[in-house]
């Protein structure tokens, strides 16, 4: 039903550009650009493991009003809880929201191959730059295959601009960000125990 196997390789062409010294220099210039009349709904997540704390993120349904509505379904559904950062790659991004195998701590090599039990979305690629905070919905070789899972940029990334759908911006909580524990090798799996998403919550 899902594109699972390729969930897991999703970002590792263009990766080699971004290094950790770009990140270090990005990370005290968090970009909050969020609309100042934004009035949708805004997504808090309480961090817990190497980092510690929350992160707010206004969904932009303005942008990708199909996407931002499964993510607040399956938040509002407690889909989210638990779910581990199961790729973070230091300089590019964190991504989570495998909320089929995201909690499963005894088949840690499945994270990141699952989706939800709701039909994968239509792409909804705007104009909108991946700067920091931004996040983006992860979707394998197919625009039309986003389901639950996203990212959370940790500095710009150009060569995703027009190719991933943006559903959000970070409102708050970059130090939070910056302290989620790093994965290894060119495809940032994390490895261990990884930090996770312990409480998703939607405010409206």
């Amino acid at each position: 039903m899902r594109d699972k196997l390729l969930f897991a390789g999703l970002f590792a062409v263009g990766v080699g550009i971004l290094g950790a010294s770009y990140h270090n220099l990005m990370r005290a210039n968090a970009d909050t650009s969020v609309p100042a009349d934004h009035s949708g709904p805004v997504m808090v997540i309480d961090v817990a493991g190497q980092a510690n704390g929350e992160i707010r993120i206004a969904l932009r349904d303005d942008l990708a009003p199909n996407h931002v509505e499964r993510i607040v379904t399956l938040a509002e559904r407690g889909d989210y809880d638990g779910v581990v950062f199961h790729r973070v790659i230091d300089g590019f991004m964190a991504q989570t929201g495998d909320v089929e195998h995201g909690t499963d701590d005894a088949n840690a090599r499945r994270w990141g191959t699952g989706g939800s039990d709701l039909p994968n979305l239509r792409a909804e690629f705007t104009d909108h730059p991946f700067e920091r905070g931004v996040i983006g919905m992860a979707r394998s070789q197919s625009p039309d295959s986003a389901n639950s899972q996203f990212f959370i940029m940790f500095a710009p990334a150009p060569h995703l601009n027009g190719q991933y759908t943006v559903v959000g911006q970070m409102m708050d909580g970059f130090d939070v960000l910056d302290d989620i524990k790093r994965g290894t090798g060119g495809n940032g799996a994390v490895v261990g125990t990884p930090d996770r998403m312990e409480r998703v919550t939607i405010e409206r």
